[in-house]
């Protein structure tokens, strides 16, 4: 049974704020935004870091369907690239509040690093996935909509094992590179130890 609190603010309208993909090598970083009622609750539901597969796409479709409302967005590896990856996950945040059919009234912000937008009130809450529920299902759905972002990615590039790594820097991962070069979902602003000595060399590919 999972501990997570209903809400900070009892008298106000909560979202809460998640994004997934930080860490990878390829592919868009993930960020959502949701609201949900005040008594919502599901066994399943926890931080999307500490649930399986199958518990995260269980859930997905019912947070969809139960949340006041919810909105996910995609930053492109090129954004990142240009704002850096912290920028672009504060960003992709902003924008997924902005998508939601209903304004919030308080924003829930996972991590220690936000931006004041739009006269949001807001409050950063680290870990905040494993203590508030409309943050965890936050990271329910930028978890879920990437890693299917990332199959589809891979039918183009299967050399890359996204359908495994999800794009995040795998011994598999590092050795497709180093065979095969990057491709246009990488982030060029990331550099991994391992690749230092062939970093943007030749290997490089587009296609």
């Amino acid at each position: 049974m999972n501990t997570l609190k209903p809400y900070l603010n009892s008298d106000l309208l909560e979202a809460g704020c998640d994004e997934a993909g930080r860490g990878p090598l390829a592919g868009p970083v993930y960020a959502a935004a949701v609201i949900l009622p005040k008594d919502f609750y599901h066994p399943l539901l926890n931080d999307s870091k500490q649930m399986t597969a199958k518990a995260r796409e269980t859930l997905r479709p019912i947070i969809e369907r139960e949340a006041v409302a919810w909105a996910v967005e995609a930053v492109q590896p090129e954004e990142i690239d240009q704002i850096n990856i912290l920028s672009a996950s504060i960003t992709g945040m902003q924008r997924a509040v902005r998508k939601l059919a209903v304004r919030p009234q308080f924003l829930l912000i996972d991590g220690n690093r936000f931006r004041p937008f739009d006269g949001y009130p807001y409050k950063t809450i680290v870990h905040g996935d494993a203590l508030y529920a409309s943050i965890a299902a936050a990271s329910v759905l930028a978890k879920t909509w990437r890693d299917e972002c990332m199959v589809r990615l891979a039918c183009d590039y299967p050399e890359y094992g996204w359908e495994r790594n999800m794009g995040y820097p795998t011994p598999e991962h590092i050795r497709a590179i180093r065979l095969y070069g990057y491709t246009p979902w990488h982030r060029r602003s990331f550099h991994p130890k391992e690749l230092e000595p062939t970093l943007f060399g030749d290997a490089d590919i587009s296609r």
